[in-house]
């Protein structure tokens, strides 16, 4: 695999974080209007925090490379410690600020199974289900491992209460099922907006996102809330929708009127917002 292939997938990672940090009003969360429902973050915050992570999905995009022709488990076995100093240099450009931890999990592993499909296909473009399947290989057994037989009760991280309290597997069932709801949902969307030439690309990745919004089974917002504050974003978002979204007059105003509501409310749909990152991702990675 050539340098140039190489240097263009760690890229768009980076470039899909600042896609999805930008895209605005995101009802709820951090985007270059205001700071959403968070206190302790702003647009600029997000900013340290990405440049911060240019080198790791170099380096992930690298052991992919590395990895080609051997056990895909193996190759995700060789991103954890890639990630840990990741989430270490995040935390240091921020301020012990969590703004990437999901998308240093996501991003890195679809950065990895990325290179090491083009590297044994040799071509620059991929499909995205080719990806989602080395993905599902690669995290084959991940819940698991990590989430069912999980028997510890105290310091427990959201995903693993989350899990325990309701089932909800988050970004990890997500990932080891091939992010069957970027592939379903928010994916084509982006695409078919985006091959109409006539929207700006601010306005497609914030309808983008409340169509995740209106199916995701968001764990940010249950682990402040509960599963009837996912249920009210849900439905919430399908009347902006039915309204045109952030693609009409009406819609844009009601997306207005829910960001102010869920900054009142202390409601943050930030597993949309990384599905949102993703999706950004897999279209780059297909798009010639």
């Amino acid at each position: 695999m050539n340098e140039k292939w190489k240097r263009k997938i760690a890229q768009k990672a980076l470039l899909a974080l600042l896609y999805e940090v930008s895209a605005s009003p995101k009802p709820g969360l951090v985007d270059r209007f205001n700071q959403g429902a968070h206190k302790d973050m702003d647009f600029f915050t997000f900013m340290d925090s990405s440049a911060a992570l240019s080198n790791y999905f170099n380096d992930c995009v690298e052991e992919g490379v590395k990895f080609v022709g051997q056990h895909p488990k193996e190759l995700f076995q060789s991103l954890r410690l890639l990630g840990i100093e990741a989430e270490k240099a995040m935390f240091e450009a921020t301020g012990n600020v969590n703004t990437h931890k999901g998308l240093i999990f996501s991003l890195g592993i679809i950065c990895a199974a990325a290179s090491c499909c083009m590297s044994e296909l040799n071509v620059e473009y991929l499909n995205t289900t080719i990806i989602c399947e080395q993905v599902v290989r690669m995290t084959e057994g991940l819940s698991l491992r990590e989430l069912t037989s999980l028997n510890k009760n105290e310091g427990l991280t959201n995903g693993e209460r989350l899990y325990k309290k309701y089932g909800l597997k988050g970004i990890r069932g997500e990932v080891e099922n091939g992010f069957p709801t970027v592939q379903k949902y928010s994916l084509p969307v982006f695409k078919k907006l985006k091959s109409e030439k006539t929207l700006q690309i601010n306005d497609i990745l914030v309808q983008t996102l409340l169509h995740l919004m209106a199916v995701n089974e968001d764990t940010n917002i249950v682990a402040r809330h509960n599963l009837e504050t996912l249920e009210y974003v849900q439905q919430y978002t399908k009347k902006v929708l039915d309204a045109g979204g952030a693609l009409t007059e009406r819609g844009l105003e009601m997306v207005y009127g829910m960001d102010r509501e869920f900054i009142k409310k202390n409601i943050s749909p930030g597993g949309s917002a990384d599905l949102l990152a993703v999706t950004v991702m897999f279209d780059f990675l297909s798009s010639k």
